[in-house]
């Protein structure tokens, strides 16, 4: 729905992580999820122009654009995000220098999380928010880092 704001999207979204099993759930699997993603469009070979650039891959114009779309909602949870995202690039890049597999590690946590997440929802007895629209797949991080700006004191 156009025109919703941070709040309007959160607020949403936790409606349908109500229970505190389902909770726990999220809170380690939407990372882990975040993270696989990230870690795929990481694995996809870049042209040889990109190459070149340090630290330019697919997964870094991605985060990019997620970055903006977060900004248009909220800066400080942007902001959180941005700082996520860059600890997520950073764990690739020891992955791929200790010579994991980013591809098959990331495939294998993606799998296991989303079991998790169907699992918890199982448990909440209420269906994924992403099956109303598809952007709570980006909502579901910023409900955390909301969560933890209010932890925090952080307003957002």
């Amino acid at each position: 729905m156009a025109g919703r704001t941070m709040d309007d999207w959160l607020d949403a979204y936790g409606e349908s992580h109500q229970n505190p099993t389902n909770k726990k759930v999220h809170f380690v699997c939407v990372p882990v999820i975040f993270f696989t993603v990230v870690g795929f469009l990481w694995a996809i070979p870049v042209p040889g122009l990109m190459a070149a650039l340090p630290g330019l891959n697919w997964a870094s114009l991605a985060l990019a654009l997620v970055t903006l779309y977060y900004a248009r909602l909220s800066l400080p949870i942007a902001i959180g995000m941005l700082v996520f995202s860059l600890l997520c690039l950073g764990l690739l890049a020891l992955m791929e220098g200790a010579g994991l597999s980013v591809g098959w590690v990331c495939l294998g946590l993606f799998v296991v999380a989303w079991i998790g997440q169907f699992w918890g929802h199982k448990v909440e007895g209420k269906k994924p928010s992403f099956f109303e629209d598809i952007q709570y797949l980006m909502i579901g991080p910023a409900w955390i880092m909301g969560f933890l700006y209010r932890q925090w004191g952080i307003r957002y």
